[in-house]
């Protein structure tokens, strides 16, 4: 068995959309990022990742590379997943946590884990997705910021 965690942050601005778990959240702020600044899938392909110990996300989708500029992170995700299972490791489960105060995530956190169990190819009883508060501390508190934290479990599958 094998743990990873990943983390992932974004500055929200006005002009982009704020999606998080393949899933584009209504608000005024989205955001900014060189792909379409999904925190949430950004943490868990980092978690992956690293609980395979291959490459993060920045090294395996660079923002010096023009391909990637505003990428679906949901295909980024599903590339990590597939690049997990090609050095041999199934997926037992991810847990993720967004931390935002504003807009209130409860009533999309049940599409984001079936988005994500899906792009994993997951039943989605694996998949689990948090929104919690900073009451008002920092930079998801105030606003100006996302955060996502993610953890995965790998087994070694035998396919090498």
């Amino acid at each position: 068995m094998r743990v990873g965690h990943g983390f992932d942050a974004h500055r929200l601005v006005e002009g982009r959309p704020l999606v998080l778990g393949g899933v584009r959240v209504p608000f005024e702020r989205g955001a900014l990022g060189h792909s379409d600044g999904d925190a949430l899938a950004h943490a868990i392909a980092d978690a992956l990742l690293g609980a395979a110990a291959l490459p993060d996300l920045g090294a395996r989708f660079p923002a010096s590379d023009s391909r990637w500029k505003d990428a679906d992170s949901m295909a980024l995700l599903a590339q990590s997943a597939a690049a997990v299972r090609e050095a041999g490791y199934a997926i037992g489960n991810v847990d993720a946590t967004i931390v935002l105060d504003q807009p209130k995530l409860g009533g999309f956190t049940a599409e984001m884990r079936a988005k994500i169990a899906s792009c994993l190819d997951l039943d989605a009883s694996r998949v689990n997705v948090k929104a919690k508060r900073s009451e008002g501390m920092g930079y998801t508190g105030d606003g100006t910021g996302v955060a996502a934290y993610a953890v995965a479990l790998l087994s070694e599958s035998g396919v090498r």
